[in-house]
């Protein structure tokens, strides 16, 4: 007979608070009126909000791909005993949180293609041509700019609900959900 798993392996662990750091720092240092500073002839690699928000979202995305990966292959996840709507709730929020860690980023990429400007990481790094997005109708239908930050905005309540429904499983319901994704005490 196998013990019940009581917690996420260590490299889920550290996955998502890799995640859930870059997301918030990403929201912090997201620079205010990029677009139009961008329009007036801004050169994005002359602020380091700006760098560190695109080199934080390109983070993001990346280890929201690794994670999905990693989901795929992991151990399995530890389990617990909730009424069926709690369960329920917790795979959608799950399931748009990880919606949510895509698009972010995607729609990022869109408003920079689609408005012709660079995507400037740390180290220098900087892709400024767009052509496909560039002639794209779809993509130039839409204000990405506008997306992206309601997107923005949209998961970091996501995030906080996420956040308070853990809290309230380890304050209320005692029932090891937040500390299944904290280290396991000896």
């Amino acid at each position: 007979m196998t013990t019940p798993r009581t917690h996420y392996d260590a490299f889920s662990r550290t996955l998502h608070w890799l995640t859930a750091t870059a997301v918030i720092a990403a929201f912090v240092l997201g620079p205010e009126h990029f677009g139009r500073e961008m329009r007036q002839g801004l050169d994005p690699a002359t602020r380091w909000d700006i760098v560190m928000h695109e080199s934080l979202g390109v983070l993001v995305m990346t280890l929201t791909l690794l994670r999905l990966l990693w989901v795929a292959v992991r151990p399995t996840q530890p389990q617990f005993d909730m009424p069926g709507w709690m369960h329920k709730t917790a795979k959608a929020t799950h399931g748009l949180l990880w919606l949510m860690l895509l698009a972010v980023p995607v729609s990022a990429f869109l408003a920079l293609g689609s408005a012709g400007h660079p995507l400037t990481l740390l180290g220098g790094v900087r892709i400024s041509e767009w052509p496909a997005m560039l002639q794209s109708q779809l993509v130039q239908s839409i204000d990405w700019g506008d997306v992206h930050g309601a997107l923005g905005g949209m998961i970091l309540w996501l995030s906080g609900l996420h956040a308070v429904a853990a809290i309230y499983h380890h304050i209320v319901l005692k029932d090891g959900v937040l500390r299944s994704m904290l280290r396991p005490s000896r």
